[in-house]
């Protein structure tokens, strides 16, 4: 993953936002979701530099791009991806996204009425409610949390992120979704973009989905203690025409449990 490089910069709002693209073909754009970075998407996105136009970002506040003291919430980040798909100028990409990024996702085509040739959501964040215990905690403790010791910080961030994988995940292979939110401004990032989840950004637009433009599939790992697999049932049923698949023996970051099951069902699908 070390060559995971996001060589470009776009400027949304006088903030810098790293995104590359790479391959030849129809545009296929990858949205990540949080605490992640778009190198979720490291074993995923090269399966399909030979048939399509692969498109990959960092949300403002993530990984390689700017981490501003400002809003990163849900209420921004879809007014970046608009803003990318006029830069890119995209009129109808197949969109992946996962997490955070599925709630993305869906207010760009529900809010911002962008459309899409497909979606393919994966453990999204789409529902009410939704955090974890952690997550309801920071919110209420921000200024304490953003002040631990690096030392501290450094067990916190680990600890948290390993809770969306199944499997054993060895420290090399989950540094580089640790690093972005280690020292300053990573640290303080980390906290504020917690502190800035509002259920009020899934609770705008979570009715308008049975008026979805575009075919859904919906990929949820059957072992995720972060959201539930019910909750991915309930938004099928939510989305007419939607094809739901469950997969095993993964958590919540299927990239990195199954990223097999997500390439055969983009495949497929795409």
């Amino acid at each position: 993953m070390t060559d995971w490089l996001l060589d470009q910069v776009f400027d949304f709002n006088g903030r810098g936002v790293r995104h590359a693209v790479r391959g030849d073909g129809p545009p296929l754009v990858f949205v990540h979701g949080t605490p992640f970075s778009s190198c979720v998407w490291h074993r995923i996105a090269p399966h399909f530099y030979k048939t399509h136009r692969v498109h990959c970002f960092d949300l403002l506040g993530y990984g390689q791009s700017e981490q501003p003291d400002a809003d990163v919430s849900l209420g921004v980040q879809n007014e970046l991806l608009a803003q990318l798909l006029d830069h890119w100028n995209l009129q109808r990409p197949d969109v992946v996204a996962h997490d955070f990024g599925g709630a993305t996702a869906l207010r760009t085509h529900l809010l911002n009425g962008k459309d899409y040739r497909s979606l393919t959501l994966i453990d999204p964040v789409a529902l009410s409610p939704w955090g974890s215990p952690f997550v309801r905690h920071v919110r209420q403790h921000e200024a304490a949390f953003s002040g631990l010791p690096d030392y501290i910080q450094q067990a916190v961030v680990p600890a948290y992120i390993r809770g969306a994988v199944h499997r054993d995940m060895p420290d090399r292979e989950l540094a580089p979704y640790v690093q972005p939110w280690l020292g300053d401004p990573g640290q303080a990032a980390f906290y504020r973009q917690i502190a800035q989840m509002d259920e009020r950004y899934t609770r705008e637009v979570q009715d308008l989905y049975p008026t979805i433009r575009c075919p859904v599939q919906i990929l949820w790992g059957e072992d995720d203690q972060w959201i539930p697999i019910e909750r991915g049932r309930a938004l099928h049923g939510m989305i007419p025409g939607s094809r739901f698949h469950a997969i095993p023996n993964a958590g919540h970051l299927v990239q990195e449990d199954a990223p097999e099951a997500i390439v055969a069902a983009l495949l497929r699908f795409l």
